[in-house]
C-alpha cells in the first residue's frame, strides 16, 4: 500500500469498525483494580506514511535515562496538558516535540478506545497519515532513536504474542509484536493488538 489515499481509505474502514477500551490488565484478570481510581488523560500518536514500500509507522525508543519505561518502544505521546484543546492537540504537540513532526503535516483520522496503562493514565491513541515526508529530530532527553516499521507488520494479529515475567511478586502477562531488534510490547502492542483486530 503505497498510496497516500489508499493507506487513508483502509485506516478510515478500519476506525470505522466498533472496539472496546482495552487495558495494560486485559490478560491479567486476578488483579482486582481499585474503585474509584481517577486516570490522568494522555493521548499518543500512530503515525502512519504512505511510502513507495509500502505503508509505514513511526515509533520511538525511549531515551535510557527516563525514570518511566526506559529504553522502551513507544509511539510519540504524553500527558494531556490544561494548554492543549483537546486529545489530538496533546498528541500532536507531543509528537512535534520528540520527534519533531510538524503540527500541520498530519491529517488526523480519528481515535482507537482508550486505554488503561499501569501508569495510571487513560491513553487515547490518535489515528493520522502524514501529508509528506519529515525528517524526525529526536527530542534527546526523552527519545533515544526515532524510526519505522511497515503497517502490515504490526496490523497483522498473527504476528503479536503473549509474553510474560514476573513484576511485583506475580507473573503478569501481556501482548508483544517484536520487529527486528525492536522488542515492541505492553501498552504500545497493545493498543497495536487492538488496531490489529479491525484488520480481520
Amino acid at each position: 500500500m503505497s498510496s497516500r489515499t489508499d493507506l487513508i481509505t483502509t485506516l478510515t474502514a478500519a476506525l470505522a469498525k466498533e472496539a472496546a477500551p482495552s487495558s495494560d490488565f486485559d490478560l491479567n484478570p486476578e488483579v482486582v483494580l481499585p474503585e474509584g481510581r481517577k486516570l490522568r488523560p494522555a493521548a499518543v500518536l500512530l503515525a502512519f506514511e504512505a511510502s513507495p514500500s509500502g505503508a509505514r509507522l513511526w515509533l520511538t525508543k525511549r531515551s535510557s535515562a527516563l525514570k518511566h519505561h526506559p529504553g522502551q518502544i513507544a509511539a510519540p505521546g504524553g500527558k494531556q496538558d490544561e494548554t492543549d484543546a483537546d486529545l489530538v492537540a496533546t498528541a500532536l504537540r507531543e509528537a512535534h516535540e520528540e520527534i519533531g513532526l510538524p503540527r500541520d503535516s498530519v491529517e488526523v483520522l480519528g481515535a482507537l478506545p482508550p486505554h488503561e496503562t499501569v501508569t495510571g493514565f487513560t491513553m487515547t491513541p490518535i489515528i493520522g497519515v502524514l501529508r509528506s515526508g519529515f525528517n524526525p529530530v529526536p527530542e534527546l532527553g526523552e527519545v533515544a532513536e526515532v524510526f519505522h516499521v511497515p503497517m502490515q507488520h504490526v496490523t497483522n494479529p498473527e504476528n503479536f504474542m503473549v509474553h510474560g515475567r514476573r513484576w511485583r511478586g506475580s507473573r503478569r502477562y501481556y501482548f508483544a509484536v517484536p520487529y527486528g531488534p525492536y522488542y515492541i510490547w505492553g501498552a504500545t502492542a497493545r493498543v497495536l493488538r487492538g488496531l490489529a483486530e479491525r484488520f480481520t
